[in-house]
């Protein structure tokens, strides 16, 4: 009950029923694809082509059945599943776990069967449908401040999970994979994402260019996705075929879905698009049908990555480089003309436009540009890039003043409450809705000046403060090494080398460890065998110097030999842990 007050999912208001999100739901999808239809008439067939073929992508590995799995293999996906329980599971999921060893074999053969034949049972189809709050923030009774989440039956999922596996080696063992596509990908996260596109961007503006990112929003893209696009390309594209072809068909037909809310159902109604978030399949079935975007992109030598649907478009030039802009306008243009003709809608309205550089560029740049193939561009100082605040500075001073007032809003609630909490309790508070938003992307932060970085610093020591239950007069590293807690600087730098270093051993993206060049010293030294990294030459420390692609080497090249040559992951934080912050630090995990 105490945690009420800092629930994350708010109670949806009696006044809006079940059928009235269904309603809403199926209503926005309807009225997406009318406007897409509309669209589509005023497309050129020579246009659509064009930018077809520039889509198009070839395969020539196929994947024409799945295999058989054994007992093992259930056991562990079934062992290491969430526990959550879906209002169509027979029995709540814990004790479906507990009793596993009793029904196994029914259960093996279930899904042996379903990936033989090709057949996805009826009932594994039917997806109850949670309205998630978009932002805790937003006005709980209105019915656009929610996103519908569909929860499936237990044993639905853990046959997805088989899927998936299957699906991603084959994905992974041909490349299929679009490489600035971050999103539902092992190794990849929002923060490496964000750590390659403010390299870019602080490189770019070290040489006094300017940068124009473009953050591109589409409207329900999970929900609008056609079908019979998406089969298309997993054969033509993918190479799925023959019985695994036959089971995607299955498992997209004949889909249905409810909603609950407040103890109600609403009536059933039938998925004729999309795929279902909160599914196991759908997040990367849909990063599958985004694949062609990455060719067009490229097709004009515009710089980009996606997260999920989220896409992001920079490209740094000089401000009287006028070609540039249209080349910009051009690949705009290309990106819309394709999301039509498959069924996505692009929202100018919520597409953001942000001039990043040198000031007295920026504002020449300004007055030149008023849209981008009808994006208007309005004077944002910042933008929103997956929940970081990027200012035109690349200074990062405003996503750190947002992330410590709420930092503070939530500690002033628990503030409130922490006498009626046993310490390990407000501890893990603290961890939730404290620590968690000063860590987010903390490594975008590195080499900030300490100016930025000492109010990060006030919301820990805050933190701790209101922990130990100490003054505020008294001295704070004490209580910080008695809590275990390391100080943000530190914590900076611990992630850009956690981060290294599983870049340089396989656990990062290629993006990432594209920015790390290892040192080979041309004669025969002693860093041979060393381990180093190269720095990059760099005229402005202030602007380039902040760049995961400086900072990284400058930092790893100062760590003890035994440090990098750690043989695993725990290895290495262990030791590095002990490194930076020393013994006291370290005692507990």
């Amino acid at each position: 009950m105490l945690l009420g007050i800092f629930s994350v999912e708010p109670h949806v208001p009696v006044s809006l029923s079940s059928d009235d999100f269904l309603t809403f739901f199926d209503s926005k999808i309807s009225n997406i694809r009318h406007k897409l239809n509309q669209v589509i008439p005023t497309i050129s067939p020579e246009q659509a082509e064009a930018v077809e073929m520039e889509a198009s992508i070839e395969t020539s590995v196929t994947l024409d059945c799945f295999t058989a799995v054994d007992q093992a293999e259930i056991t562990s996906i079934i062992t290491s599943s969430k526990s959550s329980t879906c209002l169509l599971d027979p029995i709540p999921t814990r004790l479906s776990k507990e009793t596993f060893p009793l029904i196994n074999d029914s259960i093996l053969t279930m899904i042996n069967a379903s990936l033989e034949t090709g057949y996805v049972p009826q009932s594994f189809k039917y997806a109850v449908v949670k309205p998630l709050l978009k932002k805790p923030s937003l006005d709980l009774s209105i019915l656009a401040n929610y996103r519908p989440i569909s929860n499936l039956p237990f044993i639905s999922k853990i046959l997805e999970r088989v899927v998936v596996k299957q699906l991603y080696c084959h994905l992974q063992d041909n490349s299929h994979f679009e490489d600035f596509q971050s999103g539902f990908r092992p190794h990849h996260s929002t923060e490496t994402a964000l750590v390659r596109v403010s390299n870019d961007l602080l490189l770019t503006s070290e040489k006094g260019l300017l940068s124009i990112l473009v953050l591109l929003d589409l409207s329900a893209a999970f929900d609008t996705i056609d079908h019979g696009i998406l089969l298309h390309r997993l054969e033509q594209d993918i190479g799925i075929r023959g019985s695994a072809l036959q089971w995607f068909k299955s498992y997209l037909s004949d889909r249905y879905q409810f909603v609950n809310v407040n103890g109600h159902s609403s009536q059933c109604t039938r998925v004729n698009y999309g795929v279902p978030q909160g599914s196991v399949l759908g997040p990367i079935l849909f990063t599958l049908y985004m694949l062609p975007l990455g060719n067009i992109i490229r097709k004009h030598s515009i710089n980009f990555h996606c997260y999920a649907d989220d896409t992001q478009l920079y490209l740094s030039m000089k401000p009287d480089q006028n070609d540039n802009i249209e080349k910009l306008n051009a690949c705009i243009s290309d990106i819309k003309t394709w999301m039509t003709i498959n069924d996505l809608l692009l929202n100018p309205e919520k597409t953001e436009v942000i001039i990043l550089g040198p000031k007295n560029l920026r504002d020449a740049l300004s007055a030149q540009i008023v849209s981008l193939d009808g994006i208007s561009i309005a004077p944002n100082s910042t933008v929103r890039n997956l929940g970081v605040l990027f200012d035109q500075d690349l200074s990062f001073k405003a996503h750190i003043s947002q992330a410590c007032r709420t930092a503070f809003f939530h500690l002033r609630n628990i503030a409130k409450i922490r006498n009626l909490l046993s310490k390990s309790d407000a501890e893990k508070l603290i961890h939730a809705f404290v620590t968690s938003r000063l860590d987010y992307c903390n490594s975008l932060l590195a080499a900030c000046p300490k100016s930025s970085l000492r109010s990060v610093q006030l919301v820990q020591n805050a933190a701790a403060r209101l922990l130990a239950g100490t003054s505020r007069r008294d001295h704070i590293t004490p209580v910080l090494v008695s809590l275990h807690w390391i100080p943000v600087d530190s914590r900076i730098k611990f992630k850009i080398l956690l981060l290294t270093y599983k870049a340089l051993h396989g656990m990062a993206p290629s993006y990432i460890k594209d920015l790390i060049v290892p040192y080979h010293p041309i004669r025969t030294l002693h860093s041979l065998n060393a381990g180093l990294l190269v720095v990059p030459r760099i005229s402005k420390s202030t602007v380039g110097g902040r760049a995961f692609s400086h900072q990284a080497p400058v930092l790893w090249n100062k760590l003890p030999v035994h440090i990098r040559e750690a043989d695993s992951v725990s290895t290495f934080k262990a030791r590095l842990k002990t490194f930076l912050f020393g013994e006291d630090y370290c005692q507990t995990s």
